[in-house]
């Protein structure tokens, strides 16, 4: 037995080149970056509920005291494959738009300090307290002109008062959503898209309104993460990649913001300080050439 392993595994080995190496690699490679940039998104939930479906088919499939089954998967099968891209197609058309954005390197984007998220908890607890609406959106990596452009240009830095006069009831800027880049306000009363979803259809998301539509909506176009304040409840939720987290207070809001955005550690060699102290001083020289 052992003899035999070995055998195998000398023949396997005699055979690789460095081309088949690098071949693998590729295959590898590729398969590695498309599970990566489709992790926790909602298409590999329908995928792997794909693949049990197809292997469960095909193991009865196999069974020979089956006959009728059999028929009826080969019958079927060809047209269940086709009628996937239509069953699948919003899940698939986001899985592509955010597989073209992480090819296009977005990379980091502006950091968002503590201070920042302090100040966005802040704004929250008062407005929820007020039962005063608002939509709030932290740009992480994916970006959000499109939406940007919808609304009134602000460019201001973050503070609870700011947050506070945009969401007043009837004030200009108080309907749409509000999207916050590192530590300043890019726009406010921006458009933002409505999720497709049907858990706005049941019983216990009944009372979600546009605001929480529109959070899940930004929330599977983007990796962005969106605080709602209710208008009727004064709930407070935060929701990321489709799913959404209800009923929060200041202190749970605060500690899943900093899991979100962690602080930047301090450069640990030269070479990365030196770099760090570049990447400030050109953001100085861009603050003041503005």
């Amino acid at each position: 037995m052992l003899e035999t392993l070995l055998y195998n595994l000398s023949f396997l080995f005699q055979r690789i080149t460095w081309l088949s190496v690098l071949d693998l690699a590729l295959v590898t490679a590729v398969f590695f970056v498309i599970l990566k940039t489709l992790r926790d998104t909602q298409l590999v939930v329908l995928l792997r509920g794909v693949i049990l479906l197809i292997v469960l088919l095909s193991l009865l499939n196999s069974l020979a005291v089956l006959p009728a089954f059999s028929w009826l998967v080969q019958a079927t099968l060809p047209a269940l494959i086709l009628a996937i891209p239509v069953i699948f197609a919003p899940e698939i058309r986001r899985a592509l738009e955010r597989l073209g954005r992480a090819g296009l390197g977005g990379g980091r984007g502006a950091p968002t300090t503590y201070g920042t998220l302090d100040a966005i908890v802040i704004a929250a607890g008062r407005l929820s307290r007020l039962k005063h609406g608002a939509l709030i959106i932290l740009q992480r990596q994916d970006s959000l002109s499109e939406y940007t452009s919808t609304g009134v240009p602000l460019d201001a830095l973050v503070s609870p008062e700011l947050l506070l006069q945009i969401f007043y009831p009837n004030t200009p800027l108080h309907d749409g959503g509000v999207i916050i880049r590192g530590e300043r306000i890019i726009a406010a009363s921006c458009v933002m898209p409505l999720s497709t979803r049907g858990v706005l259809n049941q019983p216990a998301e009944a009372k979600m309104g546009l605001r929480h539509r529109a959070a899940l909506g930004t929330s599977e176009a983007s990796d962005a993460i969106v605080i709602v304040v209710s208008e009727e409840t004064g709930t407070i939720s935060i929701v990321h990649n489709g799913r959404m987290i209800r009923r929060l207070d200041t202190e749970r809001l605060s500690n899943i913001l900093r899991t979100f955005f962690p602080e930047e550690q301090p450069p640990a060699t030269l070479r990365e300080w030196l770099r760090h102290a570049w990447r400030i001083g050109m953001g100085h020289n861009h603050q003041e050439a503005k």
